[in-house]
């Protein structure tokens, strides 16, 4: 069987290739030790397994939906609990997996450890007593409150004016609604809300796109990253922006020892606060570029509606393009310093290493 990749990297279609003749059966495919798949972990040769089972993934890389590098990261790896994670609708998945099947595990190795193994069971005992079931309701609601948010910041400078106090009020207004549909965008990015996946991607495009002039392109392949590869340096974009933020204890020392970087970083627990709003100025940066790089004309579009929409808005009754421009930072700047708070302190208490391989939980 062989692959035909479309046009867009969500879409692919499968081409079987001829089955053996009746009455014949396929040959036995080989067996693997853990230890030899181990050997095949670059992007030019990279195998994973799967429920026992070995996939040569290299070719698929490329048309990997989640992007390559999540694939990647678990080259040579055993990838069987991020699988049944990642993936809700396994029977249309393991359609494209067949072809790249090139043999199994040996038998003496096949059975995943422990804490694997409970873990998937904790997950099955959750979904039979419905945990992960939505109700879209409560995101209507929160799409209505992001919006009135937004709204509420408009209708207070046309109100009263651009004082301090009014602008400040709106910056507050519009920075909340901002950072909620980060929230939002999140739940719809894993497309977890809705049934229909193309319903889930549409809504994320709407909530990343036009609501916040973000890249869902880019931020899928960022995000997908950080919960293959949690807290792993090089792996989890989410903790890696050497350079001017070092986390946790490891990576600091050999930072140290290897003489990178100039940044004070004994005072990054101070300087944090007032420079995150430069990396989001490099993420603007860094997801325009990915657009540009990987033509992905339909998020630049929405990006642009978003700046446009924006400066319909406010623009006007602050003044003109800088005064708008600088409003514009200012709420980044509050919603920079908000989402910092939530997220590390999510990462900050875990151990944060180079890949070592353990189990994925």
């Amino acid at each position: 069987a062989t692959l035909v990749h479309g046009s867009s990297y969500r879409v692919c279609r499968l081409v079987m290739a001829p089955t053996p003749p009746q009455g014949q059966s396929a040959p036995p495919l080989p067996l693997f030790s853990r230890e030899e798949v181990g050997r095949h972990k670059k992007p030019g040769d990279c195998w994973i397994v799967i429920h026992g089972d070995v996939y040569d993934v290299t070719r698929w890389l490329d048309r990997h939906p989640g992007g390559r590098d999540v694939l990647q990261h678990y080259g040579g790896e055993d990838a069987t609990v991020a699988f049944e994670c990642f993936h809700r609708d396994k029977s249309m998945v393991r359609k494209y997996m067949t072809p790249f099947l090139i043999g199994h595990i040996v038998p003496e190795e096949v059975e995943l450890p422990e804490v694997s193994k409970d873990f998937l069971n904790l997950k099955t005992e959750l979904e039979r007593k419905g945990l992960f079931k939505t109700n879209p309701w409560f995101f209507v609601a929160h799409f209505a409150h992001i919006t009135l948010c937004m709204a509420l910041a408009w209708l207070v400078l046309w109100w009263y004016g651009n004082s301090w106090l009014p602008w400040l009020t709106a910056a507050v207004l519009f920075a909340t609604g901002q950072q909620n549909a980060g929230y939002l965008q999140h739940d719809f990015g894993h497309l977890t809300v809705f049934n229909n996946t193309h319903l889930n991607h549409l809504a994320h495009d709407v909530t990343i796109g036009l609501m916040k002039g973000v890249s869902s392109y880019w931020w899928n392949l960022r995000h997908y990253q950080h919960h293959a590869k949690p807290n792993v340096f090089l792996k989890d974009p989410d903790i890696t922006i050497p350079f001017v933020f070092l986390l946790g204890k490891v990576i600091p020392e050999e930072w140290g020892k290897k003489h990178w970087g100039k940044f004070p970083y004994d005072f990054q627990h101070y300087y944090i606060f007032f420079t995150v709003p430069l990396v989001l100025v490099y993420f603007q940066v860094e997801f325009l570029f990915h657009c540009v790089l990987h033509k992905k004309w339909k998020d630049i579009i929405l990006m642009l509606c978003f700046c446009t929409a924006f400066h319909l808005m406010f623009a006007a009754l602050l003044g003109g393009f800088w005064a708008n421009f600088m409003f514009y930072l200012f709420q980044r700047f509050l919603e920079s310093e908000w989402f910092v708070w939530i997220t590390q302190m999510n990462h900050l208490p875990m151990d944060i290493d180079t890949d070592k391989r353990n189990d994925w939980v």
